[in-house]
């Protein structure tokens, strides 16, 4: 990836400017655009201006590019985004080394570690006390932790309280942390950040700790999601990556509760949470596990809402959570259960999506991985682990081999006797060398100077005690041992699994699965239909209000508060708002509309006759109201002064009937207008169909000319000030 500009000109990207958080490199000596327009300035004496600079064009830019790429690579790298290579965060494994370091089976208190930590971690006590206390709360099943045995209170995962002071609290490893997570002799260490101590580049954990715990984090440019999964499911897909058999895996979250894995593609995409709601009594439901990420305190926050909104069927709530989730909800007379949970579900947080994007450092660059791949990935490495680790035990065992037959020989051939008469170092160290000569074909490497030195210090009660029978003994079960790990290195992969099915039987009842699975969708939740009557809107004329709060006026209808109205005036105006209690409307509205924008705006439709203010014509048009904006006035008729609406209705009427106002000389009085006409169909059968006369245009929209007479009345049925004795009178659009 080069640092310099593309072929546009243009400067490279976040990305490739960073050589992905490394400086700029350029092998061929080849300099950057930047670099060269620098050095030309520098040579003309004519340093680039601060505007030529932010430009991206001078010494200035290349200023900000360089600390902003050590920002992005410091909070990358070092802060907020784990390493796939053992699944921390840089604070978490300084924690988990501090821990190791300072273990001794007993509680210790977390200030002390605190303080420990911080000689790897320097960003401050409190960061570390609260990493801490997330590792401990990582709890499972019966309330075991997997790496971090905390004692004390460490909040709570059910009601959000947070920790303790860390002076009050202690902490200690946990049995599988200290047994799969530390190894001195396969970890490597670099100095910490002052030099005075080392510290590990990555943890040598046999255990999949990434998809285990989960992470989270935001850096420069990117952020990471990894849900939580089930321990012993890991091992098991472990085994099958191993046995080279198709596995699945779906996150596992501690506070239980139900998953629609749906739309969740082996780490990719999103899963749906719910509360677990459980039926007790006639008229209660009873909250018992959790949407990770959500508490009781804001599940009941939520419900609290929904039930000032009167959303949700429930009378009161009682909050019972203790070491268990227990979330009692008395439900409104005449609300059935079933109803209850939906609505919950609808409207609270009890049920809620969680987006999975897992970003792992890979050899310390940002890398997109599926679980799938992470899994395999972890395989790989505790592979590589076990290997190391028989190899190392392979040496130790040579070693002791030789160093017991050393013994045997050194004792049993009382080659100790014959340094008795030698007076120099030297003269002693050869004499011990002589004296194995005869025997090196025991022997599987030469003897040397540090074997000869460890020799010499063997204690006269040693040597006079020394048991040949139990040497041999010994001998033996380290050939034996020997043969044991050549056999595991030759069928490694089965010895691996060996290992992962002796995990799963120590730990199995330990972290069973919490959180029930579904694969199929859950029933999609109707919320319009559920709340289609939920407010009842009214029209108080004599105080010029709209709402469903309102005491006194006409009920107009039910609607659902996902809905909205549209006001519309006498004078043309009308407005979408949303549905409120409460809502002024002033003396001159004509009509409320119901109004889905969602659904209604390309299928409802309806007819207006609008008299044009100065001229006096009046106008027919059906329209749609269309995408509106909430809160903005628009116009049915033209924007001038004495412009009003004669009829507005929904749909499209065949007939309007139209009385004119009484003039001199008048022979046409009343008029009716054909908005449908009738046509013959051409082709066989000769059936009649309905042409619409009117097009469908925009609300805004110029209409057809009705007439140019003064309308005194006009009605899309025959009423009563309707002349049927008078001779009809067809009028014509224009």
């Amino acid at each position: 990836m080069s640092g310099k500009s593309d072929k546009n000109g243009q400067p490279p990207s976040l990305f490739e400017n960073m050589e992905l958080f490394g400086l700029e490199s350029h092998g061929d000596g080849e300099k950057t655009p930047r670099e060269e327009e620098k050095s030309l300035a520098d040579a003309a004496g004519t340093p680039l201006t601060v505007k030529e600079g932010l430009t991206g064009r001078g010494p200035l830019r290349d200023f900000y590019d360089e600390n902003f790429r050590q920002y992005s690579a410091y909070v990358i790298c070092s802060r907020a985004i784990p390493a796939v290579e053992d699944g921390l965060k840089p604070v978490q494994r300084r924690i988990m080394h501090s821990l190791w370091e300072k273990d001794d089976g007993r509680y210790t208190k977390v200030a002390n570690i605190v303080g420990h930590a911080m000689q790897y971690h320097p960003h401050g006590d409190a960061s570390i006390g609260d990493a801490i206390c997330v590792l401990a709360n990582k709890l499972w099943g019966e309330g075991k932790g997997y790496l971090i045995d905390g004692q004390g209170n460490y909040g709570s995962l059910y009601t959000g309280m947070p920790h303790a002071a860390t002076r009050y609290i202690e902490c200690r490893l946990t049995d599988l942390a200290r047994h799969e997570v530390f190894n001195k002799k396969t970890t490597s260490f670099v100095p910490n950040y002052d030099g005075r101590k080392e510290e590990p580049v990555y943890l040598p954990a046999k255990i999949p700790l990434l998809l285990m715990l989960g992470a989270d984090g935001i850096a420069v440019g990117l952020s990471t999601a990894i849900l939580p999964h089930n321990f012993i499911e890991l091992l098991e897909a472990e085994i099958a990556l191993l046995q080279k058999k198709p596995f699945k895996l779906y996150p596992d979250f501690q506070l239980g509760g139900i998953m629609d894995v749906s739309d969740y593609q082996d780490g990719l995409g999103k899963v749906k949470v719910r509360a677990r709601i459980e039926k007790e009594d006639k008229n209660r439901l009873v909250i018992t596990e959790l949407p990770w990420g959500e508490t009781t305190d804001s599940i009941a926050a939520s419900i609290e809402d929904a039930i000032k909104k009167k959303k949700v069927g429930v009378r009161k709530l009682h909050d019972l959570t203790s070491d268990q989730v227990r979330i009692e909800l008395e439900l409104a007379t005449g609300v059935s259960q079933e109803k209850a949970i939906t609505t919950l579900y609808a409207f609270t947080t009890c049920e809620k999506s969680l987006s999975s994007r897992p970003i792992v450092l890979e050899s310390g660059r940002p890398k997109l991985m599926r679980v799938s791949e992470i899994l395999e990935h972890n395989v790989a490495r505790l592979t590589e682990l076990t290997k190391r680790e028989l190899e190392i035990r392979l040496g130790e065992l040579d070693d002791l081999f030789h160093a017991r037959t050393l013994d045997r020989i050194f004792i049993e051939e009382r080659i100790y006797k014959r340094i008795e008469n030698e007076k120099t170092y030297e003269g002693v160290q050869k004499t011990v060398m002589e004296g194995f000569k005869p025997f090196l074909k025991e022997l599987r490497r030469a003897v040397t100077a540090e074997d000869v030195e460890r020799l010499l210090k063997l204690q006269i009660r040693r040597i006079s005690q020394f048991d040949i029978d139990k040497n041999r003994e010994e001998i033996e079960g380290i050939q034996k041992e020997e043969a044991e790990v050549r056999d595991n290195l030759a069928h490694l992969r089965a010895f691996v699994v060996k290992y992962l099915k002796g995990l799963v039987k120590q730990y199995a009842k330990k972290y069973p699965r919490v959180t029930e699975v579904r694969t199929t969708p859950f029933q999609e939740v109707d919320v319009r239909a559920i709340t289609a009557s939920e407010l009842t809107i009214k029209w108080d004329r004599e105080n010029h209000y709209v709402g469903s709060g309102l005491r006194n006026g006409d009920e107009l209808f039910k609607c659902s508060s996902l809905d909205e109205l549209i006001l519309i005036w006498k004078d043309g105006r009308f407005r979408k708002v949303q549905p409120e209690e409460k809502i002024f409307v002033d003396k001159d509205l004509l009509a409320v509309v119901r109004y889905n924008q969602e659904k209604d705006r390309e299928t409802r439709e309806f007819t207006c006759v609008y008299e044009e203010g100065g001229y006096g014509f009046s106008y027919v048009k059906r329209f749609r109201f269309g995408g509106l904006i909430r809160n903005k006035d628009y116009h049915l008729a033209p924007e001038k002064p004495k412009s009003k609406i004669l009829f507005l209705q929904e749909g499209c009427p065949d007939t309007l009937y139209v009385k004119y106002k009484p003039a001199k000389n008048q022979r046409i009085n009343q008029q009716y207008f054909l908005l449908k006409e009738q046509v013959k169909r051409t082709g066989t059968g000769g059936a009649e169909e309905r042409q619409d006369v009117v097009p469908v245009r925009a609300a805004g929209a110029k209409g057809k000319q009705l007439t140019t007479k003064p309308i005194a009345r006009i009605s899309s049925a025959k009423c009563a000030w309707w002349d049927d004795k008078a001779t009809p009178s067809k009028g014509v659009l224009d």
